[in-house]
């Protein structure tokens, strides 16, 4: 059996004067509000939706509901989607507000 591996986004903490770093898993929300951990299949899929500077590592999904259970997550998500709406620029910038004068009394 092939070994499936997940690319999961951390958080990178730098300890400071060489020391090294720490990796925090990076968590996120369903639609209803509840958190959950997300994995992606392959490292090009994380960054075409998170960005090639979001750092990741890699876990079976047994250790990554190893990782999340303590923290009550129990939902995983592979290979997610982005779901909210884009935004769109504004047509045209506002006009500036007119500037109040000031007048001495």
């Amino acid at each position: 059996m092939a070994r499936v591996v997940w690319h999961v986004p951390v958080t990178v903490h730098h300890l400071g004067h060489g020391t090294g770093s720490t990796n925090a898993l990076r968590l996120f929300r369903l639609r209803d509000g509840r958190r959950c951990a997300v994995g992606f299949s392959t490292p090009e899929a994380l960054t075409a939706l998170l960005g090639p500077d979001q750092a990741h590592t890699e876990l079976g999904e047994a250790a990554l509901r190893e990782l999340t259970a303590p923290l009550g997550v129990d939902a995983l998500v592979l290979d997610p989607r982005l779901v909210a709406p884009p935004v769109a620029a504004p047509a045209t910038q506002p006009a500036p507000a007119p500037t109040a004068q000031l007048q001495h009394r």
